[in-house]
């Protein structure tokens, strides 16, 4: 993020983005390739940008395999109603991922590599030909897991990304993903590298990236590694917590017997919840009982904004 801010923010040549009235010019970086050898460094720290609740909002709207408008919306408000069709995000990814042409690709590509580990076959196709008639377009193009020396590593194309507001929801989202298959492989992650076709920062964000960049930063911070073994039955349970919770219904975390890693996850949608509601007493009780103290400053932040 800093790299490329920085990079971006020095060029003035700007280009007209095709929806103008809505986005403005940009500034563009082409055919850019970012590594990120630790994963789990998937989040920023920043004050402005430690966006862990709507990263994570993101993620699971991925995984339900649903593209409903009120899933997103319940975590990021109002960004994608302009791009729904009868509440429904086209652009979405979760039901390529797991359900378009009845087909689940996160399925496909775990066995793929359960029985032949050094393909090159295990590649999640997002975009598609068929989607160049729609509005709102997919901004990712494939998802390539490579087996390597008992490593998962991630190789994401994309035909266009936004630095300042969509690459940190990326990164994260496919790198959870990463570490969830590589769980599902029993193999750890490896690295994650990020390829994108057109990488800007609109005009309207150089304020932001600026004040950003002036921060300061943490570039050592990482999540805890996820639980050793098959990540699923206790996906469904987070899952099934996650839609209690959007539901406004009361999630009762008591007994449940899951690893501490997914249980820090379920307090902080709760915490989501309680924010929503603005009952910052019981977002601090709530936080109290994480064990995991990599997600304060966020919880912090989001409080006090």
């Amino acid at each position: 993020m800093q790299e490329i801010l920085c990079e971006l923010l020095k060029d003035q040549d700007f280009i007209t983005a095709t929806r103008s009235d809505e986005l403005g010019d940009f500034t563009e970086i082409v055919g850019a390739s970012l590594v990120l050898t630790n994963p789990r460094a998937r989040l920023s720290r920043s004050e402005s940008k430690g966006k862990l609740f709507s990263a994570l909002g993101e993620f699971f709207w991925y995984m339900s395999g649903t593209n409903a408008l009120d899933f997103i919306d319940y975590y990021i408000p109002n960004v994608y109603k302009k791009e729904a069709d009868n509440d429904v995000v086209h652009s979405g990814y979760g039901d390529r991922l797991f359900s378009r042409f009845g087909i689940n690709q996160l399925e496909n590509i775990i066995e793929k590599l359960k029985t032949n580990p050094t393909s090159r076959k295990a590649v999640i196709q997002i975009f598609s030909a068929l989607d160049l008639q729609y509005r709102s377009v997919p901004c990712t193009c494939t998802l390539q897991f490579l087996l390597r020396n008992q490593r998962l590593h991630l190789l994401v194309n994309m035909r266009s990304n936004d630095a300042y507001l969509g690459l940190p929801h990326d990164v994260f989202a496919f790198t959870m993903i990463q570490e969830i298959v590589a769980r599902s492989l029993g193999v750890d992650i490896g690295i994650y590298k990020h390829f994108v076709g057109s990488l800007h920062l609109y005009k309207i964000h150089h304020s932001n990236a600026e004040k950003y960049l002036n921060e300061g930063w943490q570039n050592d911070i990482s999540m805890d590694p996820m639980p050793i073994g098959d990540p699923w039955p206790v996906l469904e349970i987070v899952q099934d917590i996650e839609r209690q919770l959007r539901a406004n219904s009361k999630a009762d975390l008591t007994n449940i017997d899951i690893h501490e890693y997914w249980r820090d996850i379920c307090l902080i949608l709760t915490i989501w919840r309680k924010i929503k509601e603005k009952d910052y007493k019981e977002c601090d009780q709530l936080k109290n009982k994480l064990v995991s103290k990599f997600y304060n400053t966020f919880i912090d932040t989001r409080i006090s904004a």
